[in-house]
């Protein structure tokens, strides 16, 4: 379900787009990493280019196959949150990770952003290649809480 306030339509694009993200942030955005660090990268990244940076690393990494499956979006002039499936292949696995993208808006522009994934180390493991770590969210190796095959 989508709403109608610009900041839906705003968070709209960029899940469609993630190379668009630097459009509708503020100079000092912050990004806080789905792993908060954990995997030895950073906790955050700050400024636009950067998080424009982390998200074209992203996509690299996915072989361009990156696709953020989004299932709601609502914000307000002030937050926004966006719940989906993040899709994947890699290295010929493929993936399907529940995600929560929470954000901060002042005027209209983006200038915080959390990144949650379901099992940030098993997502990180399927983007570094660990695909044990990461195996129960490999080509329909997760249920849901019904026990029905989630849809990679």
């Amino acid at each position: 379900m989508l709403g109608s306030h610009s900041n839906v339509a705003t968070l709209s694009i960029v899940y469609a787009d993630l190379r668009r993200i630097a459009e509708f942030c503020d100079d000092d955005i912050v990004l806080h990493t789905a792993d908060r660090g954990a995997s030895g990268g950073p906790a955050q990244v700050v400024g636009k280019k950067a998080v424009l940076d982390k998200e074209l690393s992203l996509i690299r990494l996915t072989g361009e196959t990156l696709h953020m499956d989004v299932q709601h979006i609502i914000a307000n002039d002030y937050f926004g949150a966006v719940l989906g499936v993040l899709r994947a292949h890699h290295d010929g696995s493929a993936v399907g990770m529940p995600f929560c993208g929470l954000w901060r808006f002042r005027n209209g522009r983006i200038v915080e952003h959390w990144e949650n994934a379901y099992d940030a180390s098993a997502l990180g493991g399927f983007l570094t290649g660990e695909l044990a770590s990461a195996s129960a969210w490999l080509s329909g190796g997760q249920t849901d809480v019904n026990g029905a095959q989630a849809r990679i």
